[in-house]
């Protein structure tokens, strides 16, 4: 009996915000298997807000995604065929498998599969905490704003995947952490279950001036680094309180992901405080992996790393959930579970 795979696929590019009408779900027969191919069965589907730029033609970092092809996306789950010496039956792997429940995958390019050992650390981390979010938070910290303890780091998108790792790796560092999030639920469990110093509610300012004063009474010693992941009058107001030789490392503007323009309101700062603004790809880095998943395996297996995970149940919902992960509505990793 033929194994039917459903898939969603980029139907139409979004001219400003996307729609579920963007999306195309369909059902189609997994192929038979070739020599050195092996079939997965995906548990879980991330959803990140990169995707959201690869949805357009706009000149970018990565190739936009084409058109009526599957839609690119991290995922884990289990071998259930194999014809690769290198994987068996029942391996536990994470991969780039794409918004579908199955995929077929040339197992013998090195780095397209790998195993995960899910004995200390569950399946999902491998998409968030010990995963592509993790070792982003990682790089941003250690190689761009390297910081020493005593110094004040802050964060933005704290709630996040990436944010939430962030605050954490900084605190275990010595460093105050101070968050900024949307919503006083979100900046409560931003300081409650991820332990940072303080966390502010953007929402509750309407402009930089605002957010500014909020940020001089978290930072009373102003800002040493800052992980950015929104830009817009959130850097706006970092940047005024920021502290000479500061470090900035640019990691995404979720601002600008409908086209909007972004611009930045004083970049003289730059000059003035002789900042380093650095922005990054975290898979331009694989040399650093092994050390952020280290580190990070370490802490999450100990129980001394937390995390949490926003989980649409099936396919079907990934659209919604993603469309829902832009607009801030997730706390944590944004997961579809597939099985």
């Amino acid at each position: 009996m033929t194994t039917m795979n459903r898939q969603i696929l980029l139907a139409s590019r979004p001219t400003a915000e996307p729609t579920v009408d963007n999306f195309r779900l369909v059902e189609t027969p997994v192929p038979e298997l070739a020599d050195g191919q092996v079939l997965v069965r995906h548990h879980f589907l991330s959803l990140d807000p990169y995707m959201r730029g690869r949805m357009s033609e706009s000149k970018s970092y990565a190739q936009p995604q084409p058109l009526d092809e599957v839609m690119i996306g991290g995922t884990v789950g289990e071998v259930v065929a194999s014809k690769n010496g290198h994987f068996k039956v029942g391996d536990q792997v994470v991969g780039m498998g794409g918004w579908q429940e199955y995929a077929v995958v040339n197992a013998d390019q090195r780095g397209v599969l790998q195993k995960v050992d899910t004995t200390h650390i569950p399946l999902s981390a491998y998409l968030g905490a010990v995963g592509m979010p993790g070792v982003t938070a990682w790089y941003g910290l250690v190689k761009i704003i390297n910081p020493k303890a005593g110094e004040t780091i802050v964060v933005s998108a704290a709630s996040g995947a990436v944010g939430g790792a962030v605050g954490q790796l900084a605190k275990a560092r010595g460093c105050r952490v101070v968050g900024i999030a949307g919503g006083p639920q979100k900046c409560e469990q931003v300081v409650k279950e991820l332990g940072f110093d303080a966390c502010i509610d953007y929402k509750a300012h309407g402009d930089a001036k605002a957010l500014s004063k909020a940020l001089k009474e978290a930072c009373p010693n102003g800002i040493d680094g800052y992980f950015e992941n929104v830009g817009g009058m959130v850097l706006d107001a970092v940047m005024s309180r920021a502290n000479a030789f500061s470090r900035i490392a640019m990691c995404g503007m979720i601002a600008g992901y409908n086209g909007d323009p972004i611009p930045m309101s004083a970049p003289q700062l730059i000059l003035v405080n002789r900042m380093k603004i650095e922005g990054f790809i975290v898979s331009e880095h694989m040399d650093v992996w092994p050390d952020a998943l280290k580190e990070l395996g370490m802490l999450v297996a100990s129980g001394k790393f937390k995390y949490r995970e926003t989980v649409a149940e099936g396919l079907a919902a990934a659209p919604e959930a993603f469309l829902g992960l832009l607009k801030g509505r997730n706390f944590g990793k944004q997961l579809v579970k597939l099985v």
